[in-house]
């Protein structure tokens, strides 16, 4: 089963070349999500790293509250923040002000960290990190919720910790869970009842993957008395489209080596394996992205829907494999021409055109005819007076 509506939006880490300028940089971050929030994208999901030099946005807190000024229909989420590196409370009651601050726009996406430098900077082990999200997913929920949490962990002591805000969102705001390969993601989303991110490529191999996680979300949710629902459940992948395969290659060249290289030096997992002289040859041979045209842009989004059983968004990830204006371009291609495919805002056009074409030569002749008798009747009136 495929959802009826497909959702659209991006996943900004953001990833931008070490030979930039940041401040720049995280200016152009902003334009973008403008410009999505112009060409009617439904969501933005900003991340948090601290370390890396590659992607550097250290709080998507204020980013997202930067962004909601400039926005009026985009909702933005952490994207995600890392709940190992936050006192849950304190989180919590940040992320209540956003709700408010943005009148409903914000989304509260949380995950374990990926980046295990950031971890260690702040005394946090790699093998810690899961079990700490857990902790603290199960801690900010109950918070939301407007109960009072007395919880001492060997990372946090809460006393009567009580939020003095409810969300602006009702009866909560919208929450989501980063899930991997790892089934952890799967289950604390079900768990919770709350949406899922699916992170981690999306070639038929990674697709296996998701589908299964699926599973283990759906599995864990009814446990739990929760009803798992598709509409929830997000999909992140690689796209970059022009209006010629030959010519998206082309834009991609800017900057697809640069992203590639990252993921082998720095990232948990490389994209594009040590020893892959050309990442888009690579990314294409294994159906990881989609670097192509529009068409191409739809029949990808059509195996991810047929292969996991459908999906209520899918996510771009904002890789800044072109230059900004063929960025803007590819979002502009997308909005235009395919997400409409799969958001079936055509169709009533489509039907309307057809029953007008098909029906032509019978309306212009009722058209005809009555132009003559509107002439005729003027005629006779002159010819009375």
């Amino acid at each position: 089963m495929t959802s009826s509506y497909l959702r659209s939006g991006i996943f900004l880490a953001p990833f931008h070349a070490m030979d930039e300028n940041p401040t720049l940089a995280i200016e152009r971050d902003l334009e973008l999500v403008q410009h999505l929030d112009r060409l009617g994208y439904h969501e933005a999901w900003i991340g948090e790293h601290h370390s890396g030099g590659f992607e550097i946005i250290a709080s998507p807190e204020v980013f997202i509250a930067t962004a909601a000024e400039r926005t009026r229909h985009i909702r933005l989420g952490t994207g995600v923040v890392s709940l190992p590196y936050h006192n849950p409370f304190i989180l919590a009651d940040r992320m209540v002000m956003l709700d408010h601050i943005t009148r409903g726009r914000a989304m509260f996406g949380v995950g374990p960290g990926a980046l295990v430098h950031d971890a260690k900077k702040i005394g946090i082990e790699a093998a810690d990190q899961r079990p700490m999200m857990d902790q603290s997913l199960d801690v900010i929920v109950r918070l939301l919720r407007g109960e009072t949490v007395t919880e001492k962990t060997g990372w946090y002591d809460l006393t009567d910790a009580r939020l003095q805000l409810p969300c602006y969102s009702q009866p909560v705001m919208e929450m989501a869970v980063a899930a991997s390969r790892s089934p952890t993601g799967a289950l604390a989303a079900g768990r919770h009842g709350i949406g899922m991110l699916s992170i981690g490529g999306t070639s038929p191999e990674a697709l296996v993957h998701h589908a299964r996680n699926w599973g283990i979300y759906e599995e864990t949710a009814r446990a739990n008395a929760k009803v798992p629902d598709r509409h929830n459940w997000r999909l992140v992948t690689m796209f970059h489209v022009a209006e010629t395969r030959a010519k998206a290659r082309e834009n991609v060249r800017y900057g697809i080596e640069r992203f590639a290289q990252y993921f082998r030096d720095v990232g948990t997992f490389p994209i594009v394996p040590p020893g892959i002289g050309d990442a888009y040859e690579y990314l294409l041979d294994n159906q990881a992205a989609c670097i192509g045209t529009p068409d191409d842009a739809i029949a990808y989004i059509q195996r991810l829907l047929d292969g996991s059983g459908g999906f209520g968004a899918i996510l771009e990830l904002a890789h800044n494999w072109a230059d900004f204006d063929a960025t803007k371009r590819h979002f502009e291609l997308m909005a235009r021409y395919v997400l409409p495919h799969f958001q079936h805002s055509r169709e009533w056009r489509e039907a309307s055109y057809a029953f007008a074409r098909d029906n032509s030569d019978a309306f212009r002749a009722q058209s005809q005819a009555a132009v003559q008798a509107a002439i005729d009747r003027r005629a006779e009136r002159k010819a009375a007076e």
